[in-house]
């Protein structure tokens, strides 16, 4: 069965119908292209044409008269964090992005995978980290494209400066 498309989401369309769940870690969320297999043992090949779609918990992929096939997101060992004010909030925000290291906010907490020598960096700098198994389901999108830090590439962002400096004559 091929997928190209998401058409609704448990949340939004409650049903009685059976449901067959495709697990995904979270960072397949993203992948445009993938072949996996459902819990019923279905095989699905995801095949989204656009940039950007992104796979969410209880999305719909698949529905019939009998049966829904919907994303199940598993959980994994992630670093949680509670600020306690905004400023460490934005504080930890902006160092772990600076850090280009995927960033998930639920619940006024901060998650992020889990990975010891950023654990140990968090503990060092101040902050309370704690180790908890989450399904990590809201992935701050900070980025239009990958990017390196002092290169001028093709993103938006530098074209944009590109065309508002000034002109030499």
């Amino acid at each position: 069965m091929i997928i190209n498309q998401i058409i609704g989401n448990l949340a939004e369309n409650p049903t009685e119908k059976a449901i067959d769940y495709l697990d995904l870690e979270w960072f397949e969320t993203t992948k445009r292209i993938q072949r996996k297999k459902t819990r019923q043992g279905i095989d699905v090949a995801i095949k989204f044409l656009r940039e950007g779609q992104r796979l969410r918990e209880g999305d719909i992929l698949f529905e019939d008269a009998e049966k829904i096939i919907a994303i199940n997101v598993l959980e994994t060992e992630a670093i949680v964090m509670s600020p306690v004010s905004l400023l460490e909030m934005g504080t930890v925000c902006y160092e772990i992005g600076n850090k280009h290291i995927p960033l998930f906010i639920q619940n006024d907490k901060v998650l992020l995978p889990f990975e010891m020598p950023m654990f140990r960096w968090l503990e060092a700098s101040g902050f309370k980290p704690e180790k908890q198994s989450v399904k990590l389901l809201n992935l701050l999108k900070s980025n239009v494209e990958p990017h390196g830090h002092g290169s001028l590439g093709s993103t938006i962002f530098t074209k944009i400066l590109k065309m508002a400096a000034p002109k030499d004559e």
